[in-house]
C-alpha cells in the first residue's frame, strides 16, 4: 500500500456555500487518477461535507471498483453523540453510505475533553471492539488533536487500539498547543502506526510567504514548497500514511506527483525548515486549518474558516487597515451572498469554540475581522 492517502473532507463543490453540494463527477475524477497511480487508501467521515464526503466515496470508488482494490477508512463522530442508542445507528448508516460491509480502517474520532460525552460517558471504543471482533472493522484505530500528555493517558485506558491519527506538519512540530512531535512521541512508546492528517496545515503550507519559499528555491528551485510539506511528514519515524485534502483535480494530481517515489528531507533541508518555520509563524495571524467543523454550529451562519483564510491572507500582505485589496474585495463580494453572515454578525455565543480542534478563541478574533474588513473601503457603512 502506497503512503498517500485521498483524504475527503475538502471535496470540490458544486456551490462553495453549500458543505453537502459535492461534485461527484470531479470526485470520479479525481480517483480514478488516484487509483490509476497505485494509490488506494480512502479517508472520509460521518461529518464530512454533512455525510456527502461518504455518499461520494460510494459513487468515486466502491460502485465501481472491486472490494479488494481499495482501503477505506471512516470514523465515530464522538462529537455529535450524547447517547448509546446511538452509535449502532450511524455505524450502520456509515456502511449504507459507504457501499461497503465492513472497514478496513475505524476510527474513534478526535478523542479530546470537550467530545468526552460522545467516548467516555458513551461506550464507543467498546462499540467499536465489538464491530472489530465481528469483522466489520478489520483495524482500529483513533484520532485526536488533543495534547500529548491527553493522548498518553487515553491510549493506556486503551490498549485495544492498533493505530493513530494526528495533525502533524512541520508548523505544528513544536507548536505548544499542537504539540505534534511530542504526540508522536506517545505514539511510539505504545508502538502505533501513525496516519498523518493535515500535513499542509489547511493550505497555510502550499502558498507560504515569498521570503520563505525564496529559500527553499535557493536550495532546489524546481520543488515547490507543498512537496517539501509531503517529504517531512512523510519521513517522520512510525508514519505510514499520510492525507492529501485535494479538492481539485490538478490538486490530486500535483500530489501524486509530489508522493510518488518521495524521498525525505535530508539534515540541511531539516535545517531549511526550521527557517521557513520562524518565517510562516511570525506572519499567520490565526491558525485555523479550515476543517469546518465550526460552521453547522453558529447561529449566525458565518461561513468562518473562510473569513479567516481571508484575513490571514490580507495581513500576510502588510496592508494598513483601509487599503483597499483583492482580499477585501472578496470579502465584501462574500459579504453580498444571501443567508452568510459576516464577522460583525457574531453573537459571542462560543458555539463554535466547542467544535475547534485547534481551541481558538473564535469570538474573540472575529472583531479584528470586521475591523480589517468592513470598511468604507469596501462600501461597508455603520448600518451594514
Amino acid at each position: 500500500m502506497k503512503n498517500m492517502g485521498f483524504g475527503m473532507m475538502r471535496l470540490p463543490q458544486l456551490d462553495e456555500n453549500d458543505f453537502s453540494s459535492v461534485d461527484f463527477e470531479q470526485v470520479k475524477k479525481m480517483a480514478d487518477v488516484f487509483m490509476e497511480h497505485g494509490f488506494n487508501y480512502f479517508d472520509t467521515a460521518y461529518a464530512y461535507h454533512d455525510g456527502a464526503s461518504e455518499v461520494a466515496f460510494r459513487k468515486a470508488v466502491s460502485e465501481r471498483y472491486p472490494r479488494d482494490s481499495f482501503v477505506i477508512a471512516d470514523k465515530m463522530p464522538t462529537f455529535l453523540i450524547t447517547e448509546e442508542s446511538q452509535v449502532e445507528p450511524i455505524f450502520k448508516e456509515q456502511l449504507e453510505r459507504c457501499g461497503v460491509d465492513y472497514f478496513d480502517y475505524y476510527l474513534v474520532h478526535n478523542v479530546s475533553s470537550f467530545s468526552q460525552a460522545g467516548w467516555k460517558y458513551v461506550d464507543t471504543f467498546g462499540f467499536c471492539k465489538k464491530m472489530k471482533d465481528e469483522g466489520k472493522i478489520k483495524k482500529l484505530g483513533l484520532s485526536t488533536h488533543a495534547n500529548a500528555e491527553f493522548l498518553d493517558n487515553v491510549l493506556s485506558e486503551h490498549p485495544e487500539m492498533e493505530f493513530i491519527q494526528l495533525q502533524i506538519n512541520y508548523l505544528d512540530w513544536e507548536n505548544e498547543g499542537v504539540e505534534a512531535r511530542k504526540c508522536v512521541e506517545v505514539a511510539h512508546k505504545y508502538d502505533l502506526p501513525i496516519i498523518v492528517m493535515e500535513p499542509l496545515k489547511g493550505g497555510f503550507l502550499v502558498d507560504v510567504p515569498k521570503e520563505a519559499e525564496d529559500i527553499m528555491r535557493s536550495y532546489n528551485p524546481d520543488e515547490a514548497p507543498i512537496s517539501w510539506a509531503f517529504r517531512y511528514v512523510a519521513g517522520i519515524e512510525g508514519v505510514f500514511m499520510v492525507l492529501a485534502g485535494a479538492s481539485t483535480l490538478e490538486q490530486m494530481e500535483e500530489d501524486i506527483a509530489f508522493m510518488d517515489n518521495y524521498k525525505p528531507l535530508n539534515e540541511e533541508e531539516h535545517k531549511i525548515i526550521e527557517e521557513v518555520t520562524e518565517i510562516i509563524n511570525s506572519q499567520i495571524a490565526i491558525p485555523c486549518t479550515k476543517c469546518n467543523y465550526c460552521i453547522s454550529s453558529c447561529p449566525a451562519n458565518i461561513m468562518i474558516p473562510k473569513l479567516f483564510d481571508l484575513y490571514n491572507n490580507e495581513k500576510i500582505q502588510g496592508l494598513e487597515i483601509g487599503a483597499f485589496s483583492a482580499v477585501g474585495n472578496a470579502y465584501r463580494n462574500y459579504s453580498c451572498l444571501e443567508g452568510v453572515g459576516i464577522a460583525s454578525d457574531c453573537t459571542a455565543c462560543e458555539a463554535c469554540m466547542k467544535e475547534c480542534p485547534q481551541q481558538i478563541d473564535i469570538p474573540s478574533l472575529m472583531p479584528e475581522v470586521a475591523k480589517t474588513f468592513e470598511t468604507e473601503t469596501y462600501g461597508f457603512t455603520k448600518d451594514d
